[in-house]
């Protein structure tokens, strides 16, 4: 008697067959194993992009955050935290370090969450927690009294610092910050990628390509009505697209508004030299109503508004801003 064989059947053939059976989980099956592809992908990308752009700087642990930071330079201490986003690299290839090194001490952070410093879970990362971080690092540093300068979100730090440890700020140079809250599309959409577990999620898997995808969008509103100079070049994208970069740029981008609207109540406390300055065609945020508004609340401060410059005025105009800071460091003298 002849033996029948059976022949089982194949993975795919169970599968489709399941697929038939049971539409909505399958549906639900493909986008989770597309998900954890994507953030297989992204965790590999991201690996990369750091094996690619080393640390250039040191490392040191404040209050259990892992800091990274660039020292350069003889002289009075200068402080610059970068805006959201962004990272040591921004101010370097701008040239502003290199140029304010030559007379300055210069000591730049990568703020909590961007470049290689961490950003531990257990805070809320706002303009006032990051500023008691930083006074705290500079104290490790052996830094008692600076000249501070904030672009865009760390002028939101530069300001906390200056009102929480007035005694540890001389002098604040603002470009380009947001002050005052306004109704703001990019801070209500980051609200979903901000939020823990699907912010996570969203981190790892889509934001990543979405940030890719618009980098070029991105470029031309922040460095608009200027082209992105060359020297921008050799700002790492990757590092910016990683996924707990990401995560932290929505977070801050989430925290724009409600951090505005605690530290306008401030300003009038403020009464160290500040020089505001800021691009008269800046496309993210709007100069009238944030930076001369501000010089309006600070009485001793000078307002710089440059003409046909946008939102990167430490690109598009780097000697303005060098010349800003030596006009505050000069103010303190007097």
């Amino acid at each position: 008697m002849a033996l029948l064989r059976t022949r089982s059947p194949s993975l795919v053939s169970t599968w489709l067959s399941a697929a038939r059976q049971y539409p909505a989980l399958a549906a639900v099956a493909g986008v989770g194993a597309v998900l954890l592809g994507t953030a297989l992908v992204n965790r590999q990308l991201a690996r990369k992009a750091q094996r690619d752009n080393p640390p250039k700087g040191r490392f040191i642990a404040v209050n259990g955050v892992r800091l990274h930071y660039v020292e350069r330079g003889n002289g009075r201490p200068l402080v610059l935290f970068h805006g959201n986003g962004s990272m040591i690299q921004d101010f370097e290839s701008s040239g502003l370090i290199d140029l304010a090194a030559e007379n300055y001490r210069v000591i730049v952070f990568d703020r909590p969450g961007f470049g290689h410093s961490l950003r531990p879970r257990n805070a809320v990362w706002t303009p006032e927690a990051q500023a008691d971080l930083f006074k705290d690092a500079l104290g490790r540093l052996g830094v008692q009294r600076a000249i501070v300068l904030g672009h865009s979100w760390g002028a939101s730090v530069a300001v906390a610092l200056a009102i929480r440890h007035p005694s540890l700020v001389e002098a604040l140079v603002l470009a380009s910050g947001y002050y005052f809250p306004t109704a703001r599309s990019d801070a209500a959409a980051s609200l979903a990628p901000a939020m823990p577990g699907l912010g996570d999620v969203m981190s790892y898997t889509i934001s990543p390509i979405f940030g890719r995808l618009m980098w070029p969008v991105m470029l031309r509103k922040l460095f608009g009505p200027r082209a992105v100079p060359e020297k921008f070049a050799d700002f790492p994208k990757a590092m910016a697209v990683r996924p707990a970069q990401m995560r932290a740029s929505a977070a801050e981008a989430a925290l724009m508004v409600p951090a505005a609207f605690v530290a306008a109540k401030t300003y009038g406390e403020l009464d160290m030299p500040t020089i505001i300055i800021g691009g008269e065609d800046d496309r993210l945020i709007d100069t009238e109503e944030q930076s001369v508004r501000l010089h309006g609340e600070i009485k001793q401060s000078k307002l710089r508004r440059i003409a046909g410059v946008g939102h990167m005025v430490h690109q598009s105009a780097t000697p303005d801003l060098m010349a800003a800071i030596d006009e505050a460091a000069a103010a303190t003298l007097h």
